[in-house]
């Protein structure tokens, strides 16, 4: 029977085979994310979507996390950490078998109910894992352990659309001419329904690995922390709040978190289509959310690097909500037109290549930049001072992914209605609320600054 050990009492041998384990985590939550950003163009063409209705991948993926955080909380209490993650990556390879008929019967409403499910697993894994790296070493260098966590999941988040385009949308160009050349209606749904079934092998290998990793997961010693344990200040902090709701700082940063994952998906999932929108062949636009992803990566190297003995939690935040803004205006107001070619490496072969790429487009991708240190350095600002309140705030915070699901959502409506860059106007109030908590939101509630 194991028990439970506060961050202090684990071994340097537990604590470093316990980060390795959740990076594997974190690359898992990586790879089967960001495949969105490649799902949204290829199931626009495949079920014949407009851009409203195929930004419904990002909703019912990040739906899911908003409806099962808190009962991944309840699950997590009954079955422990280590077999909560178990579940939770069968639960994702149960989703990603939901794909085979979906495929076989090209059906945009299954599609849909795969990626809920999908994201329903991830829900549990990062109800349990979030709060794991947050609390298994010292506060003050909880960002940076995030930080080293977002590599693992951004570097995922490289490769997994270039290996999904590389089988989806190879030769895409030359499926769109057969579609408008099709003589009929029958034709045209025969080559949809030759593209749909190409996501039927992929899916299936992802499903027999997330299996096995969690069995692996069965048989790996990970050390246990107390999450309920307070020190002496927390507990007379806490000593008159008997509700999650007394903690302004929270549910400030759990809207702030809202805006944050609606504008990180925008950054990552809307840019293959935008490229697309604006002429670039899929050659170069399947590369484009692995660029946001690289940009993501030297965000949280500087911030491995700078935090806490450089940079502050909180000034890190400010930072990013300020190039945030920058970047979002240098997308908007940057001509189309302007387009430029840029060295980039296929990670998946080694070879250099030119990316054909829209300024416009660039500056999408640098907000990957400006993403990079909000979500580590929220988290333990969020959960400062909570001490027994912790597993609640972390469900409050996982709901708050749900952001991910709406903030698309409207992108791909205003996108139909005016234009795929007019809609990066969203992004502006998005990081305007990011900089609120950022300057003073975190402060509220609490004697000390974090």
């Amino acid at each position: 029977m194991s028990t439970s050990n506060s961050s202090s009492d684990i071994s340097r041998k537990d604590y470093v085979f316990a980060i390795t384990i959740i990076g594997l985590f974190f690359f898992i939550f990586g790879f089967v994310t960001w495949l969105n950003g490649v799902l949204i163009p290829f199931l626009r063409t495949a079920c014949e979507l407009n851009d409203f209705q195929a930004y419904f991948v990002t909703a019912a993926f990040y739906i899911s996390y908003f409806v099962m955080a808190l009962p991944s909380s309840l699950i997590l209490k009954k079955i422990g950490f280590k077999m909560g993650m178990s579940v939770g990556l069968w639960v994702m390879a149960v989703g990603a078998l939901i794909f085979i008929p979906a495929a076989l019967t090209r059906t945009y409403g299954l599609f849909l109910t795969g990626l809920f499910v999908e994201g329903t697993g991830l829900a549990l894994l990062q109800t349990a894992v979030n709060p794991y790296v947050t609390i298994i070493g010292p506060r003050e260098s909880a960002a940076k352990r995030i930080s080293i966590m977002g590599i693992a999941n951004k570097f995922a988040g490289v490769i997994a659309p270039i290996i999904l385009a590389s089988v989806l949308l190879k030769d895409s160009h030359i499926l769109e001419e057969k579609l408008v050349q099709a003589a009929d209606a029958g034709s045209r749904a025969l080559l949809l329904d030759e593209m749909a079934r190409g996501v039927i092998v992929p899916y299936i290998i992802m499903a027999v690995v997330l299996v096995l990793l969690g069995l692996l997961i069965k048989f790996v010693h990970l050390p246990d922390v107390d999450t309920d344990a307070e020190d002496e200040a927390v507990g007379v902090a806490n000593e008159k709040k008997t509700r999650i709701w007394l903690f302004p700082h929270l549910i400030l940063g759990v809207v702030a978190l809202f805006f944050y994952v609606g504008v990180e998906v925008i950054a990552g999932d809307t840019i293959i289509r935008y490229g697309q929108s604006l002429g670039i062949t899929m050659d170069s636009a399947k590369y484009f959310t692995s660029l946001t992803m690289v940009f993501m990566i030297l965000g949280y190297l500087l911030g491995i690097a700078l935090i806490p003995k450089y940079l502050k939690q909180g000034n890190a935040l400010k930072l990013c909500a300020i190039l945030g803004v920058i970047f979002s205006l240098g997308a908007l107001l940057t001509p189309a037109e302007k387009v430029f070619t840029m060295p980039f490496i296929d990670l998946l072969t080694l070879k250099p290549l030119e990316l054909v790429l829209p300024v416009t487009v660039l500056f999408v991708s640098l907000m990957g930049f400006a993403n990079s240190l909000v979500w580590p350095a929220m988290w333990p600002l969020a959960l400062n001072s909570l001490g027994k309140f912790t597993k609640t705030g972390s469900a409050m915070l996982i709901m708050a992914i749900a952001g991910g699901a709406i903030i698309p959502l409207i992108y791909g409506k205003v996108a139909d209605l005016s234009s795929t860059q007019a809609a990066y106007w969203l992004c502006i109030p998005c990081y305007l609320v990011i900089m609120f908590y950022a300057f003073i939101g975190y402060k509220i509630g609490l004697k000390n600054e974090a």
